[in-house]
């Protein structure tokens, strides 16, 4: 396995360098004095972006963008090994590592890198650990899986010791990570077109937090069903969090103000510390925000800076964005794309003055829709409307078994009203006869349908 030294730069070329996470590495890498090139399969803001700041970006995957002077070549998941570059890069002799190697050996240059993960929150969660450790004035290098406002963006590169990281088990990633403090924030089955079953994504989340070095921190939701098959043979710390007063960290007295924002009174191993504001909707982020603190806690951050960070922490883009309103409907965009995380952002739209809660669902690969149908009707069915658009492919192709109209049939049988629409167009128009001022619309989904929100804002 190739070790790439940081204090060596080098000429590194990324391969899909438009993710959010590559372009974040490519980024750390680029503020390092490494030369960094990349290539991608289609323009967009981030490889605009990277191109403003003096990376060479490629647009189209073509064995001509690995030069002769490329010392190193990254690569995603999603790069499979009759890629025009992958395949050039072997030719040529070229070292290949996969970007999550590459992030667990950037990890090795921190004292203190700290991995988020958990089938859903991650983004927020990191989010709220960036915020409370700018507020404390940490310095830290942040790798976030979505827009952050208060770093400009999805990547900021610190000079100290903190690293703070999202960590995806998709394809095992995150077991190539080298963290000093863990979190996990709860495990479900997702990504099927990977795992076999919950076990083995159970699996995988128990060698991930063996990792840990003994005065490292595992910090884990202890309503994770069985949690101490998961801990009971870890030498390092352990940090619970959850909804049981006998866990290190719980919340009491929940209430909501005008806007549907948490606010609770924090309880550390039964003693109440203080009273926690957030500025961010749903019940869910109030445990989002208890794993943030715990976090904090064992970093030695101190209690006004954990409540100052938390409270200016508005959200990331695509996490119960509020977009605008059209005709006196307000639009809400969300990346909800798994049924536990549509059950925590319809619950939160709950606590959010509406009139009709609207939905426009799009359905994120073939696999998950097909493996969740049942699961996705119930819990869209809380909406008022249901408004399905094609399923978004991402990175898989069409087999033919699974298409929207079949959500559609499993919500018509649970009496609710919905409606299928095969282009963006169709979905805008019925919404502008159909919708009324003080009703609700949230565009849901990991692939484009923010496009639909957009579209109607701008009219």
């Amino acid at each position: 396995m190739y070790t790439i030294n940081f204090n060596k730069p080098i000429n590194v070329h990324f391969i899909g360098i438009g993710g959010i996470s590559m372009s974040g590495l490519a980024e750390i890498l680029h503020q390092k004095g490494f030369k960094v090139s990349g290539s991608d399969m289609n323009s967009s803001a981030i490889t605009k972006k990277l191109s403003h700041i003096g990376i060479d970006v490629f647009i189209g995957h073509r064995p001509t963008n690995i030069s002769d002077n490329t010392d190193l070549v990254i690569y995603t998941a999603a790069v499979k090994t009759d890629n025009e570059e992958y395949i050039a890069a072997l030719d040529r002799n070229i070292p290949l590592i996969d970007r999550a190697t590459l992030l667990g050996q950037m990890m090795k240059n921190y004292k203190y890198p700290i991995a988020i993960s958990g089938t859903h929150g991650k983004t927020t969660t990191t989010s709220m650990v960036s915020h409370i450790l700018l507020n404390a004035n940490t310095d830290p290098t942040i790798s976030i899986g979505g827009i952050l406002n208060a770093i400009n963006g999805n990547i900021r590169v610190g000079h100290s010791d903190y690293f703070v990281t999202e960590s995806c088990e998709y394809c095992d990633s995150f077991l190539r990570f080298n963290p000093y403090i863990s979190i996990i924030l709860n495990i479900e089955a997702d990504h099927l077109d990977y795992f076999k079953d919950i076990n083995h994504i159970r699996n995988s989340f128990t060698e991930f937090a063996s990792k840990l070095p003994s005065n490292g921190y595992l910090v884990i939701n202890g309503d994770i069903d069985n949690y101490q098959e998961i801990i009971n043979t870890l030498d390092c710390n352990i940090i619970t969090y959850g909804k049981d007063k006998s866990f290190d960290f719980t919340a009491e007295n929940i209430k909501y103000n005008d806007e549907g924002f948490p606010i609770y009174d924090l309880i550390h191993k039964g003693e109440k510390i203080t009273k926690i504001e957030l500025q961010v909707n749903g019940t869910h982020n109030v445990y989002n925000s208890l794993a943030a603190i715990a976090t904090s806690y064992a970093l030695g951050i101190n209690i006004n800076d954990i409540t100052k960070g938390l409270f200016s922490f508005t959200g990331t883009k695509r996490r119960f964005e509020y977009k605008g309103s059209v005709r006196g409907v307000k639009v809400i965009d969300d990346y909800a794309h798994h049924p536990t995380e549509i059950d925590a952002t319809l619950s939160a739209a709950t606590k959010y003055p509406h009139n009709k809660l609207w939905v426009v669902f799009q359905p994120h690969t073939y696999s998950r829709t097909k493996a969740f149908l049942k699961e996705f009707a119930h819990s869209l069915s809380c909406a008022d409307n249901i408004i399905l658009t094609d399923i978004y492919a991402s990175r898989e192709k069409n087999t033919g078994d699974i298409h929207s109209k079949d959500l559609l049939s499993e919500l018509t049988k649970l009496g609710k009203e919905a409606y299928y629409f095969s282009s963006f167009d169709e979905i805008e128009t019925f919404l502008l006869q159909n919708c009324y001022p003080d009703d609700l619309l949230i565009t849901m989904g990991a692939g484009d349908v923010k496009i639909i929100g957009e579209e109607l804002i701008e009219g």
